[in-house]
């Protein structure tokens, strides 16, 4: 199994999901920028994280059940579209990315405006250690999680997520959404966290999936972090889907 984080996190961010799955086959991958270092030459498009993420999953040995969330979700869904066959299951909670009515959030808009984006997150990820952590824990993130993801947000975070951002502003999302359909080739799921702000309206998040050939699994209640909210529900929705799949 295999667990890919989005912005502006570190692989932190699914340790009690991971203690929840109560699995040793958990493999976490974070993108380049996010709680590793941004390699030279790499542009952070969401083309160029997709390509990322399958040259990763072509060195592994299968059969892989990849998972995605926020900007990670995304990547894992423009995976499935391009080279479904690199994984035997796929699941993602960002897939009203790619509905062509989706509209950006506000921070998002922000990060997407030249200068504008780079006040933002200056602001964001400017001060001390003890600031970032603060914030993160605002969001409703545990301390501990909210200090390890605080430590890596730094100068090639920030410019990660200008560029990711910018070359994600519609009509980009709409026109790669445009290839959902694909992702039907391997089973795939949805995960619907009603309280989640920043991905969409709930139908146009499952007119996404149904495109894409997902089940949908709603997460009544949770936000965007379900998997520190409540991670034994989210490993009870994993855990039944990957069952379903063997039999």
């Amino acid at each position: 199994m295999v667990l890919v984080h989005g912005n502006p996190e570190t692989d932190a961010i699914w340790g009690p999901l991971v203690s929840a799955l109560g699995r040793r086959d958990v493999l976490r991958l974070s993108p380049p920028g996010f709680g590793v270092p941004l390699p030279d030459g790499f542009g952070a498009t969401h083309l160029e994280y997709r390509d990322w993420l399958e040259a990763e999953l072509e060195a592994m040995d299968g059969p892989i059940d990849l998972v995605g969330h926020d900007w990670g979700g995304g990547h894992v869904v423009n995976v499935v579209m391009h080279r479904p066959a690199l994984v035997r299951s796929w699941a993602s909670d960002v897939l009203g990315l790619f509905d062509p009515d989706y509209v950006w959030h506000d921070m998002a808009q922000v990060w997407q405006t030249p200068g504008a984006g780079e006040e933002h997150l200056e602001s964001m990820m400017g001060g001390g250690l003890s600031q970032r952590t603060e914030l993160m824990v605002s969001f409703g993130i545990p301390a501990d999680i909210a200090g390890a993801m605080a430590e890596f947000q730094n100068t090639d975070m920030r410019t990660a997520i200008l560029a990711l951002y910018r070359s994600a502003a519609q009509p980009a999302m709409a026109e790669a959404g445009r290839d959902l359909e694909a992702a039907a080739a391997r089973p795939g799921l949805s995960l619907l966290a009603t309280a989640d702000p920043f991905v969409g309206a709930n139908d146009t998040r499952r007119r996404a999936a149904d495109r894409a050939g997902a089940r949908t699994e709603v997460l009544e209640g949770l936000g965007h972090w379900w998997m520190v909210e409540d991670p034994d529900r989210g490993a009870a929705v994993l855990t039944e889907f990957w069952a379903s799949l063997d039999h």
